[in-house]
């Protein structure tokens, strides 16, 4: 899953080519007119070719009211954040190599748009935006509950995080990357002050196309979910030599994803159209072992977003 594979790259040389053609850099006349804009208009619908851009699965990530922590805080968040950010990492390739075939840790790191206090990560389906989410969450959990350095836990407090999926189109220019995926995302989360865990009705279609549904989520198997569409040029033997975390060969419902709610709560206005906003509320159970010390191993079961249902 190269993240910047299947992006498409648009460039400011062959934009800056197409003007040069068909328009004036800089007109000084004592009357103003209104130019013919038809040609340029049809060179340039036709080298963006929206149709062709394709779509991306984005993740935002964000610490709750990071402006209120105290000055000391604010400094040493960063440094939290990363932390927290390789060690999620390290456990989706640790866990879930077979979700995570198609990328590294080196991409992932490229393709980050940071904010410092959070950001957002492009994958190629909401599903692995959703597997991500859930291991930080799990890791930042450890770290609420004093297990990861106790101590700069005791000086910096406790950290909420939401998070927000979107599923829509996103490409690169001048090496950024933009599109309605990353605005939306964005939109998602200023408008959420509650912590929750908000996907966009894309993700969602996305879900119900491809596993009748994020509540099915709690009974699926990783043998189950490798038939996904998107999935198909994944290396299926990888499944026998290392098993998934969360999705299980065969569902217990005692470890993994025990519990699914998604729940419609508003829409937002995305250009000339309004986007539904769901609520997503996951329980996970996880082992995790120490890397530290492999004979300290522990349960945890933790929730990604919450069960607020108040509007966006």
């Amino acid at each position: 899953m190269d993240n910047q594979k299947n992006i498409k790259a648009l460039q400011y040389d062959d934009i800056k080519r197409i003007l040069d053609a068909t328009d004036s850099r800089v007109v000084f006349e004592k009357t103003n007119i209104i130019p013919d804009e038809k040609e340029l208009l049809d060179k340039l619908v036709e080298y963006v070719d929206y149709t062709d851009i394709g779509r991306k699965s984005v993740l935002g990530i964000d610490i709750f009211k990071y402006s209120s922590f105290g000055s000391l805080e604010q400094t040493l968040i960063p440094f939290l954040f990363k932390t927290l950010f390789k060690l999620t990492i390290k456990l989706c390739f640790t866990n879930h190599k077979y979700l995570f075939q198609k990328t590294s840790e080196e991409e992932i790191n490229r393709t980050f748009i940071s904010t410092g206090d959070g950001g957002y990560l492009l994958f190629d389906t909401p599903l692995h935006s959703l597997v991500f989410a859930i291991n930080f969450a799990v890791v930042l959990r450890i770290y609420n509950a004093f297990h990861l350095y106790p101590r700069l836990r005791k000086i910096i407090g406790a950290v909420n995080m939401r998070y927000a999926i979107t599923y829509d189109r996103v490409y690169i220019f001048d090496n950024n990357f933009y599109g309605r995926a990353i605005i939306n995302c964005a939109r998602i989360l200023m408008k959420d002050d509650l912590n929750r865990c908000l996907i966009d009705e894309h993700s969602h279609s996305w879900f119900t196309t491809n596993m009748e549904g994020v509540e099915n989520l709690q009974i699926l198997t990783i043998h189950e979910i490798s038939n996904i569409y998107d999935l198909r040029e994944y290396d299926h033997s990888v499944l026998d030599l290392h098993p998934d975390e969360i999705f299980e060969a065969d569902v217990s419902r005692r470890y993994g994803i025990i519990n699914a709610d998604i729940l419609k709560i508003g829409k937002i206005s995305s250009k000339e159209t309004e986007l539904s906003i769901y609520n997503l509320h996951l329980q996970v159970t996880l082992n995790l072992v120490n890397d530290d010390d492999p004979l300290q191993k522990k349960t945890v079961t933790i929730s990604l977003g919450n069960l607020n249902t108040s509007g966006i």
